[in-house]
């Protein structure tokens, strides 16, 4: 009985260390996840082990968002997740999203994760026109996120109307020229083959380098009042605030996330970034190395095929030839066959003949030597005779002919059989060709500078080299300079087709800030943000910090 209550308790008390738990729906930009959360949680221990989740580690971008009466908020890092002002309905759900934006997307974007979620909310932000874009880098770009999920253009696979249902182009673009989505497709088509041989995480960066010049990327709008009074009449500083304090504080946190940022971008790279910019340069590498084998490989297939399409078409034409052969064989022997019955009908004949005439000579001989005992009948015996004679005249002439009939028959069949004997020769030579010609089955040997590497069963190593890496070094310089030279040719086609659909415009669906990006244009403002920051990062860093400092 002491047993069983001392059992009871021990359960029970089980029972009330247990944590009670709350559910926390995480939605990121493609994809949904379910979490039990403690109570006792706070927003880092959440945010921690969604980024953990997702296997990021550039956690400094990003936040969780929820939704407060029509206005945005981020979740504390340092506050306990059910005392911020967030719905009490399970599951309580967070949008997982890129909160504080790279000056340089190529250069401080490290992971792969990290690229893919930049580039699908900056995408949806452009879609949705939260970001503006021109209409003719709204083609460029589609023509990248096309190449992102699709791959390389293939005229047989990717044929025209396979865009027609996905939502590439902002409808304020589609709305101001008088174009048909036809149209739209074939522009974004005819760059898009220009991507090939990009891989997706390519495609995607591209998309960022061009996103990030927009003049509203990275940029958060909100209704302040304009009560502008200047702190300092010495500084250009402006005070301002909102209508709402939810509001003021959400301003307050952004530019204090953006000032570490920015302070964090100055400064040396930490030990954990350096090994993440030296694992992603490994990554890249091999990449490299195995798009360049499959390359490869996918060039010797296409040689196979068309070596095999080649045989192929030449064993069909043997086929065809030797079918041809067959039936003039066949035909040979059919007239040979005949020629040869004809023949003998006519020497049968030409026998038979003969043997009438000499039945007819025997008969004129009996009847001359029979007596005639009247005249009667010596008249009626020389008719007899003459009608004889003239009847043994027309067999032998006949008989005659017969015979050189017999005689042009036998040369007939002669030749007959002469041209079978050519056409078994003919076929005989087509049946003894050789069908295939020698193969050499060893691939080409690799270029002696290639870092070598070996395919054992299911698992790929490799060897790098000192040598592969300088070689590396230099293929990127390479692709530097290449860079520019394809951003001016781009932005050559940029202006052609901003030129070309000029024409379609309809300027009574401009928007207001359609109106004024072209006035910033025609002011030549229409410069890249991108350099705007680079000319900022000159100055001194004694005046940035100081400016900062005054935030």
């Amino acid at each position: 009985m002491a047993g069983a209550i001392a059992s009871r308790m021990s359960f029970s008390s089980l029972k009330r260390k247990q944590p009670k738990t709350f559910t926390v729906r995480i939605v990121t930009m493609d994809a949904e996840m379910e979490f039990n959360c403690e109570m006792k949680w706070k927003g880092k221990d959440l945010f921690d082990l969604v980024c953990r989740t997702l296997g990021l580690r550039e956690t400094w971008f990003f936040g969780l968002q929820y939704t407060i009466k029509d206005t945005v908020a981020w979740l504390k890092m340092d506050k306990k997740v059910l005392d911020h002002d967030v719905s009490k309905e399970e599951p309580v759900t967070f949008h997982f999203l890129a909160k504080f934006y790279p000056e340089n997307a190529e250069e401080e974007l490290v992971q792969e994760i990290t690229q893919h979620l930049f580039f699908l909310q900056v995408k949806k932000q452009i879609l949705d026109e939260k970001i503006y874009c021109p209409p003719e880098a709204s083609v460029l770009l589609a023509s990248y996120a096309v190449q992102a999920k699709y791959g390389d253009y293939d005229p047989s696979v990717h044929k025209r109307g396979f865009l027609a249902q996905e939502e590439l182009l902002p409808k304020r673009v589609i709305n101001l020229y008088q174009m048909t989505p036809e149209m739209w497709e074939e522009r974004i088509t005819a760059w898009y083959a220009e991507h090939r041989g990009r891989a997706r995480d390519e495609a995607e960066m591209e998309y960022l380098k061009i996103a990030q010049d927009l003049e509203m990327y990275g940029v958060n709008y909100f209704t302040i009042r304009f009560t502008i009074k200047p702190l300092d009449k010495k500084i250009d500083v402006f005070k301002f605030n909102s209508s709402k304090l939810r509001v003021n504080k959400l301003i307050l946190q952004l530019c204090i996330g953006n000032h570490d940022l920015f302070m964090r971008r100055r400064k040396a790279d930490s030990l954990e970034v350096q090994q993440m910019k030296a694992q992603a340069r490994e990554e890249k590498a091999r990449k490299q190395m195995e798009r360049q084998r499959l390359a490869r490989e996918k060039q010797m297939r296409e040689e196979a095929e068309r070596t095999r399409d080649e045989l192929e078409r030449r064993l069909l034409q043997m086929k065809e030839e030797a079918t041809m052969a067959n039936e003039a064989l066949m035909r040979s022997e059919e007239t040979a066959d005949l020629l040869a019955e004809k023949a003998q009908i006519t020497e049968e004949e030409a026998k038979l003949l003969a043997q009438k005439a000499a039945e007819a000579e025997q008969e004129m001989q009996r009847i001359k030597a029979t007596a005639i005992r009247t005249e009667e009948e010596k008249r009626l015996m020389e008719q007899k005779v003459l009608e004889a004679e003239v009847l043994a005249l027309k067999m032998a002439e006949e008989s005659e002919r017969r015979a050189k009939e017999a005689d042009q028959l036998k040369q007939d069949l002669q030749e007959a059989r002469e041209a079978e004997r050519r056409a078994k020769q003919k076929l005989l030579e087509i049946t003894t060709k050789p069908t295939y010609p020698p193969m050499n089955p060893l691939p080409a040997p690799l270029p002696p500078d290639m870092a070598s590497f070996s395919l054992t069963g299911d698992s790929l190593s490799f060897d790098f080299k000192d040598t592969d890496m300088k070689r590396l070094s230099m293929e990127i310089e390479k692709e530097k300079v290449e860079y520019m030279e394809k951003s001016k040719h781009l932005q050559e086609q940029l202006n052609e087709l901003k030129t070309e659909i000029e024409a379609l415009r309809l300027k009574e669906r401009e928007t207001a800030l359609d109106m004024l990006h072209n006035e910033n244009s025609d002011r030549g403002g229409g410069g890249s943000k991108h350099n705007t920051i680079k000319k900022l990062t000159l100055q001194s860093a004694k005046s940035r910090v100081a400016f900062f400092e005054e935030l």
